[in-house]
Formats: structure tokens, C-alpha cells, sequence
């Protein structure tokens, strides 16, 4: 059962960070140890000043999954892999589209699930970057709702 979205507080970022990690190291499998460790800093800034942030808790009120949406672009959604497979992306996208006006996103070409998440959400592919916004070779594709 997919609980009620709330917004994210900044007492959560922690475990928001915890979420992230975890779902990077069970689906970014293109990243190695040094790439992800070189992130490490920018999402935790990142995620102390993205506001709103959106997020499904567990029973303790705990965050497992979380989105961030900004001019209309899906900036972030990662889902605890725990969670993987109960509808809670399913459930933070639409929450994103229907409420958030959320039209656009960018994944990264080599994160095949992400990509075929989005495809089955609506999204196309309207371009592609050879890099990623740091500038590393990690090609981008820039996806919009159909």
C-alpha cells in the first residue's frame, strides 16, 4: 500500500541521503565507487536546499522514496531498494505530472530501468547529451511526457 506523498522536511534530508545512496549503488551500476564518492558532496547540498521536496514514508515515518520537481522537470526520484517494485516511483510520478505539472526529465542513457520506467510513464525521448551536466561521459537523454 502506497502511503499518503508529504512533503519532505529538513530533519529528513539525512535519510533522504541514505535513500539516494542506496539507490544509486542498485541501479547506477555504470557509476564506479570513485564517481559516486565524487557526488557524494553535491547531493548532500543539493539535497539541504532543493525545495519542495516530496516523499512516501514507511509505517515509522520514515522516507523510502522522494521527488523533486523544478520548471516543470523531474530533477530527482529515487526509491529506497527495499521499496523497489511497490508502485512508489509509479506513485511520486503521477503525484509529479498531475499535481507538480511535471513534463520533462533527464536520465542517464546507461540507466536502462530508469529510461524503461519513464518510457511506460508517458515520456519520449526528444534529445540527447554525450555528457552529463558535470561534464563526465555519461550520455543524458532528455525525455518528455507524450
Amino acid at each position: 500500500m502506497i502511503t499518503p506523498i508529504d512533503k519532505a522536511n529538513a530533519a529528513d534530508v539525512p535519510r533522504l541521503f541514505e535513500v539516494w545512496e542506496a539507490a544509486v549503488r542498485a541501479t547506477h551500476d555504470f557509476l564506479d565507487v570513485a564517481a559516486i564518492a565524487a557526488l557524494v558532496p553535491v547531493v548532500r547540498d543539493l539535497l539541504g536546499s532543493f525545495a519542495p521536496l516530496y516523499c512516501l514514508r514507511d509505517a515509522a515515518g520514515a522516507p523510502y522514496a522522494f521527488i523533486g520537481v523544478a520548471d516543470g522537470n523531474i530533477e530527482m526520484l529515487f526509491v529506497h531498494p527495499d521499496h523497489r517494485g511497490r508502485r512508489a516511483g509509479r506513485a511520486l510520478t503521477a503525484f509529479a505530472i498531475g499535481t507538480l505539472g511535471a513534463t520533462k526529465v533527464d536520465v542517464n542513457e546507461q540507466n536502462a530501468q530508469a529510461a524503461g520506467f519513464y518510457a511506460r510513464m508517458g515520456f519520449v525521448q526528444v534529445g540527447r547529451s554525450a555528457r552529463d551536466p558535470f561534464g563526465n561521459p555519461y550520455p543524458i537523454l532528455h525525455l518528455e511526457l507524450a
